[in-house]
């Protein structure tokens, strides 16, 4: 008995467009808050050898 395969759903045009700049958004919004999340925690090492924290 064989099974159907359904189809995949493509973008195109103006829709296609969007989800690509979304996505790209979404990427550089990570990449900043990875950076942002290092930052802190090179901070909080440093208070915690100067014992502030």
């Amino acid at each position: 008995m064989a099974i159907a395969i359904k189809s995949i759903p493509v973008l195109h045009g103006k829709e296609a467009e969007a989800f690509v700049k979304k996505a790209d958004a979404a990427f550089q919004n990570k990449q900043e808050s990875n950076q942002t999340q290092k930052r802190f925690e090179s901070l909080n090492r440093i208070l915690k050898k100067a014992n502030m924290k």
